[in-house]
């Protein structure tokens, strides 16, 4: 009997990854995409310059910088990409080049791409920082089924749309960029296995003198080392730090109950959480039939218990996307009233994040 509840539930994960690979293939970005193109003077467009930390393996080809591998050590770099005129565009979303070099009119393109050393990202971020006026960061951890060429895209449109006046910080981990059972659990062991990496680099961000606040944006299985990064800090420092005043979890494919222990674990000083969910994403449906069934944070019902007494005895913000516009899984990106919003009202308006009518639970329903 167990074999065969076993052959079902493969069958039935099968079915849905099938589906997913076929929609993932139908609008890939190009290998290469950032191999930098010159810069013409095209009027409208936006530059969005962007820090870079990384596990990922150092890239043979320029034109991808870092490959799908683990390093042996956290790599850096620092990218620009251009964003087309936003008359010409669909906010929330990233214009893909369909071929190479793309059109600075109509698509995201790479102006510059450099690799740098550690000394010189510390540099580069204390420089920005200091520029800015607000020493603010927003840092970025994406999910499974990511390229590094696309996390790059996607975090330069979630910077520009949502208006952050921070310091942008990638940290990539090796997502082999493939969907598949296989590469679901091999993904899953990378992205645990750069908790530590990412862990140092909220500390190096934190102990510089120009940085005042940081914020961390995660997105479905990046929120896994975001969480146990988190969760180590507090345990071996006794804290997280002063300067990491907000976490927002979009999508996350973590274990639901897992996550009501580790914010118990978190301390009193903890920055404020803030969880994006979709009871109608089906990638985390996929998550959860890998799992054996276990409940993923992203997919919960927020108005059910214990989940509606944890949070609002622990100050958890949930913000219920189901039913929105655009894939569910991505749609906190694309949807500007969400995680745009609160970025734009936590870091461009200096406002707490709050339950605001534009993106409390209720939206869509």
């Amino acid at each position: 009997m167990i074999k065969l509840i076993s052959a079902h539930r493969l069958l039935r994960v099968a079915a849905i990854a099938s589906a997913l690979c076929c929609a993932a293939c139908s609008g890939r970005l190009p290998q290469g995409a950032l191999a930098p193109v010159a810069q013409a003077d095209t009027e409208g467009t936006s530059l969005v310059p962007m820090l870079i930390a990384t596990t990922r393996n150092r890239s043979t080809d320029a034109g991808d910088m870092f490959d799908r591998e683990r390093g042996d050590a956290v790599s850096y770099g620092s990218v620009t990409v251009s964003i087309p005129p936003d008359a010409t565009r669909k906010i929330g979303e990233v214009q893909w080049p369909t071929s190479l070099p793309g059109d600075p009119r109509q698509n995201f393109i790479t102006v510059a791409a450099n690799y740098l050393d550690k000394a010189s990202f510390v540099g580069a971020l204390s420089t920005a920082a200091k520029q800015s006026g607000r020493g603010k960061v927003l840092v970025f951890v994406h999910g499974f089924n990511n390229r590094f060429d696309e996390a790059v895209f996607r975090f330069a449109q979630i910077v520009h749309d949502s208006k952050a006046p921070a310091v942008p910080v990638l940290f990539s981990w090796p997502s082999r960029g493939l969907v598949g059972l296989r590469e679901y659990q091999d993904d899953l062991r990378d992205a645990n296995g750069s908790r530590d990496a990412f862990g140092q680099l909220l500390d190096t961000i934190a102990a510089n003198a120009n940085v005042r606040e940081v914020t961390v944006v995660c997105h479905s299985m990046g929120c896994s080392p975001t969480l146990e990064a988190l969760r180590s800090k507090a345990i071996h420092a006794g804290k997280i730090g002063d300067k990491i005043k907000n976490v927002l979890l979009v999508a996350p494919d973590v274990d639901a109950n897992a996550f009501r222990v580790q914010t118990g674990q978190l301390g009193s000083a903890r920055p404020r959480f803030a969880v994006f969910m979709s009871r109608d994403d089906r990638a985390l449906k996929l998550s959860k039939s890998i799992s054996g069934g276990v409940t993923r944070l992203g997919d919960i019902d927020p108005d059910q218990e214990p989940y509606k007494s944890d949070f609002q005895r622990e100050g958890i913000l949930v913000f219920d996307l189901t039913g929105l516009r655009g894939g569910a899984h991505s749609r906190a990106f694309e949807e500007v009233t969400s995680v745009m919003g609160l970025i734009e009202q936590r870091l461009a308006q200096g406002q707490p994040m709050t339950e605001d009518a534009s993106t409390a639970t209720d939206v869509g329903q």
